[in-house]
C-alpha cells in the first residue's frame, strides 16, 4: 500500500512447504508458539543508555534471532531494541510499539509514546521500541539500490506505451537489484518472520506476556502475532487498521480510491479559504486547477526537480495528516496564481522527496508486502485494474501501483496470507478515523469481527493516519483508561477541527502533537 505498503515473491523450490508450514502454524496457537525444532532460550538483554535531549531515560540494546525460525540453531541477525523502563513500584510488562511501514523504524517511537502517555500509564511499562529485521540499525539492513525514487522520474500515467514502458523498466530493475543484494534473507522477510521475532523478544525480556501497540501496518503485525501467540498478549492497541482480508494488492486498490477522497477534501478546504490562496471557491474548480499543474509539470518540471510524479509523492502526506494542508495550498496557490515554482519545489523537497536513507524502509516495504501475500504476475491485470480504478480516482493511483508494481516481478515466491480470526485474546483495543485514506474505514471494522470482544473507538469526521496521542483527548483517554485496566468499550468521539492557513496560525500549528507523531509514523506506512 502506500502505506500500508506491499507483498512478496519468494523461494521457488520450497513454495509449497512454506505456505503450508505458515497456514498451519497460524490455524494453532500451540502449534505456531514453538514451530519447527525448539529454539533455546534467549540470552537476557543488556541494556545501555542511548538518552537525547528528548528522552532522557530512553536505552538501547540488540537482539539476536534466528533468520529463519525453523531452523533456530542456523544464521543469526539481529534487531536493535529502545526502551523506556517503567517507573511504578508495580509493572505491566512491557508494552511494545511499531510505526507501521512495513519498513519503519520503531527505535524513536518508544519515546514518544513513554512521554505522550500519561506518567501513570506510562510509568506502568517498560516501552519498548524495535527495528524489525531489515530496517535500521538491525542487521543485515536491506537496501535494494539508490536512485530508484531520483526525480524527474516518467509521469505516473502510462499515456503511452513509451511511459509505461520505461516505469515497468524502472521497477523490474529494483526488484532485480534485491535479488542480487540480498536474495539469501529475502526469503525470510516478511510479516510472519517479523511476529515470531517478537515472540524471541518476549523471551528475551523474561516477560509472561506482552502488550504491543501498533500502527498502520503495525496493526498487521500486531494481529499476527496475536494470532500466533494469544496467550502471551496482555494488551492489544491497534491505530489505523489494516484491513486483513485485502493484504495486500486489494488493500492497496481500496487506499487508491480513499486518497482520491481524501484530495477532494482537501481540494474543498483550499476552495473553503480562497481569500487566501485565490485558486477559486468551487472545489471542482480548484481540482481542475490541480490536475492542470500537473499537465503543465509533464511538459515543464518545477526546478528540473517536480513532474507529474513527484508532484503526487508532494500532496500525498496531505492524505495521512491534515495539518500539512496549509503548506501544500500555499505552494499550490505560488505555483498556480503567482507563477512562481520555488514554493512547490520547496514542498517536495519537504514532504515528497525521497531521503537516502528511505532506500532501506522501502526496500523493507517491497520485500514485506511481496512476500506476505501473492500479487498477480500478469501485468494485463495490473493495467486493466490500475486503470478501472484511475477512471474513478485519479490522484494516485498509478502513482500508487508503480511504488507496488515490484511485486509483479519479485524473485521469491508469496507465502499464503494468514487469517487472524481470534477467539482466544483478551479485549483488543482500535481506533479508526472514518475518512483514513491509508487505511480505510472498512479494515477496522474487518479487523473488529475477527478479532473477538474487541472494542473500537472512531474518530468522526477525521481524516488522519495514526489518531491516538496525536491530540485528541477523547481518544487519548480512552487509550490511556484500556492501558490501566484492560477494559475498552466502542466509541465515538468528535475529530479535531481542520487546520487554518498558515497566516492565521504562525504562532501555534495545528495539533503539534499530531505533527510529532506523523513525523514518526512517515507516510505510506
Amino acid at each position: 500500500m502506500s502505506p500500508v505498503n506491499r507483498p512478496p515473491l519468494k523461494k521457488r523450490a520450497a513454495v509449497l512447504l512454506a505456505v503450508t508450514t505458515v497456514a498451519a502454524a497460524l490455524a494453532s496457537p500451540v502449534t505456531a508458539a514453538a514451530p519447527g525444532a525448539p529454539a533455546p532460550a534467549p540470552a537476557p538483554l543488556k541494556w545501555s543508555n542511548c538518552a537525547t535531549s528528548r528522552y532522557p531515560t530512553l536505552q538501547c540494546a540488540s537482539l539476536k534471532v534466528p533468520l529463519d525460525h525453523d531452523r533456530p540453531d542456523g544464521r543469526q541477525i539481529s534487531l536493535a531494541l529502545t526502551r523506556v523502563p517503567h517507573t511504578a513500584a508495580r509493572s505491566q510488562g512491557p508494552l511494545l510499539v511499531n510505526p507501521g511501514g512495513p519498513g519503519g523504524s520503531g527505535r524513536t517511537l518508544a519515546g514518544y509514546i513513554a512521554s505522550a502517555l500519561p506518567k501513570d500509564v506510562a510509568g506502568q511499562y517498560d516501552v519498548i521500541g524495535f527495528d524489525p529485521r531489515g530496517v535500521g540499525k538491525s542487521e543485515p539492513v536491506l537496501d535494494c539500490g539508490a536512485g530508484h525514487f531520483t526525480p524527474v522520474r516518467p509521469d505516473s500515467v502510462p499515456l503511452d506505451e513509451a511511459t509505461e514502458r520505461a516505469n515497468l523498466e524502472r521497477v523490474k530493475a529494483f526488484a532485480e537489484s534485491c535479488q542480487t543484494k540480498h536474495a539469501d534473507v529475502l526469503p525470510y522477510i516478511g510479516t510472519v518472520s517479523a511476529a515470531r521475532d517478537l515472540e524471541v523478544l518476549r523471551g528475551a525480556l523474561r516477560a509472561d506476556k506482552l502488550s504491543y501497540f501498533g500502527y498502520s501496518y503495525g496493526t498487521y503485525l500486531g494481529a499476527v502475532y496475536a494470532k500466533l501467540h494469544p496467550d502471551r498478549v496482555h494488551r492489544l492497541v491497534l491505530d489505523s487498521v489494516v484491513d486483513p482480508a485485502g493484504v495486500w494488492y486489494e488493500d492497496n486498490l481500496a487506499q487508491d480510491q480513499a486518497f482520491d477522497a481524501r484530495h477532494k477534501s482537501f481540494l474543498a478546504w483550499v476552495a473553503r479559504y480562497d481569500s487566501t490562496y485565490h485558486l477559486g471557491t468551487d472545489p471542482a474548480a480548484v481540482e481542475a486547477r490541480w490536475y492542470e499543474m500537473r499537465s503543465a509539470l509533464r511538459t515543464t518540471p518545477a526546478g528540473a526537480k517536480v513532474g507529474p510524479a513527484e508532484l503526487e509523492d508532494t500532496f500525498m502526506p496531505g492524505g495521512y495528516f491534515n495539518g500539512y494542508w496549509p503548506h501544500l495550498a500555499a505552494a499550490f496557490s505560488s505555483y498556480s496564481v503567482d507563477n512562481d515554482p520555488k514554493p512547490l519545489v520547496a514542498a517536495y523537497e519537504k514532504f515528497g522527496a525521497v531521503e537516502p536513507s528511505a532506500g532501506n524502509s522501502y526496500s523493507v516495504y517491497t520485500a514485506v508486502q511481496c512476500r506476505d501475500s501473492a500479487w498477480p504476475k500478469d501485468w494485463n491485470t495490473w493495467r486493466a485494474d490500475m486503470w478501472r480504478t484511475h477512471a474513478k480516482a485519479p490522484f494516485m493511483t498509478w502513482n500508487n501501483a508503480w511504488y507496488n508494481a515490484p511485486c509483479a516481478f519479485w524473485p521469491t515466491e508469496p507465502l499464503q496470507a494468514p487469517d487472524v480470526t481470534n477467539t482466544d485474546l483478551p479485549q483488543a483495543l482500535l481506533f479508526q478515523a472514518t475518512e483514513d485514506a491509508a487505511t480505510p474505514y472498512e479494515g477496522a471494522v474487518s479487523m473488529r469481527r475477527k478479532l473477538a470482544g474487541s472494542a473500537l473507538v472512531v474518530e468522526q469526521g477525521g481524516g488522519n493516519h495514526g489518531i491516538a496521542l496525536s491530540g485528541n483527548k477523547c481518544l487519548d483517554e480512552k487509550l490511556a483508561s484500556y492501558l490501566l485496566t484492560g477494559k475498552a468499550a466502542d466509541a465515538t468521539c468528535p475529530a479535531q477541527p481542520a487546520p487554518k492557513p498558515l497566516p492565521a496560525t504562525r504562532a501555534v500549528p495545528p495539533s503539534a502533537g499530531g505533527a510529532a507523531l506523523h513525523g514518526l509514523l512517515g507516510f505510506r506506512g
